[in-house]
């Protein structure tokens, strides 16, 4: 079992026909859907045949009870704080005609999220648990993050982070720290180059020291596996951009299943590019 902990949420898909006018109007296409980088692993980790624990927080309202609904019916196991006093977190996602996102985040009971959330019985039987930085960057969840990581080193769980967001990665310095020691790393070029300087996958060999293990994603260039063996990486699957929201989250999933379920580096990798491109072919985060 995968333990993942981060927000859930819904998605306010937008698509618009073409640039966002400042005070005035643009035809789109609106849909909702399941979101939040923490539901979206869960969600692509039960489609790539994984047993999902998600850890989050929602609000006491109908949007945190159809996102329940939903993860349960996919089959993802839940263990999510019921918060009274916020509102489930809720993100407007513009998509434009290439497929790129923009996102307005309203975390909302995310933002709540504490280390009493990070139960024992949450993490029973685990044997991996996988943390969305956005936890860590938010200083109002960032304790329950750290909480996280130390609860599942205790139990003895390997572990794993996605730096989640380039521009929230205002102190890379402290964001390092606070993954000390975790097993695998997975930030895309942009959130590397944040925390080294550089998007190149062989910057990555500068975080060895910190973590034991690094997979960068690389758009149409493709991933890397960066570890004290070298680097090994994999071509883009190609993919018609639809909707590039979630494709991390698709990536990390396929990812951490092949992974650990004893696949190679490669093989990882390959089933990571699997499951970003299929998430990239539809609207919204989840498959």
């Amino acid at each position: 079992m995968i333990v993942v902990v981060g927000d859930a949420g819904l998605d306010v898909v937008a698509q618009h026909d073409g640039p966002i006018l400042h005070g005035g109007d643009v035809r789109t296409k609106v849909r909702f859907a399941g979101g939040g980088a923490g539901a979206n692993t869960a969600m692509w980790l039960k489609a790539a045949g994984a047993e999902p624990t998600l850890v989050a927080r929602i609000g006491d309202d109908a949007g945190g009870r159809l996102i329940r609904a939903e993860l349960e019916a996919a089959g993802v196991r839940c263990a999510l704080a019921v918060d009274p006093e916020a509102t489930t977190c809720c993100v407007v996602v513009l998509v434009d005609n290439e497929g790129q996102r923009s996102m307005l985040p309203d975390r909302g009971a995310n933002a709540r999220f504490c280390a009493d959330d990070v139960t024992d019985e949450a993490l029973a039987g685990a044997r991996h648990l996988h943390l969305s930085g956005y936890v860590l960057l938010d200083e109002t969840s960032r304790p329950a993050g750290l909480a996280a990581l130390a609860a599942a080193k205790r139990a003895g769980l390997t572990t794993s982070v996605d730096p989640q967001s380039a521009p929230l990665l205002t102190d890379g310095a402290q964001f390092l720290e606070d993954v000390r020691g975790v097993d695998l790393l997975l930030p895309n070029a942009a959130e590397l180059a944040a925390l080294t300087g550089s998007g190149e996958p062989t910057a990555a060999k500068s975080l060895l020291d910190t973590v034991g293990e690094v997979v960068v994603t690389s758009g149409m260039e493709g991933a890397s596996w960066v570890n004290a063996d070298g680097v090994v990486s994999v071509p883009a699957e190609p993919a018609e951009c639809v909707d590039s929201t979630g494709a991390g989250d698709a990536f990390d999933a396929g990812v951490l299943a092949a992974w650990l379920a004893g696949e190679s580096r490669v093989d990882a990798l390959r089933a990571g590019v699997r499951l970003g491109a299929r998430a990239v072919r539809k609207v919204g985060a989840q498959p």
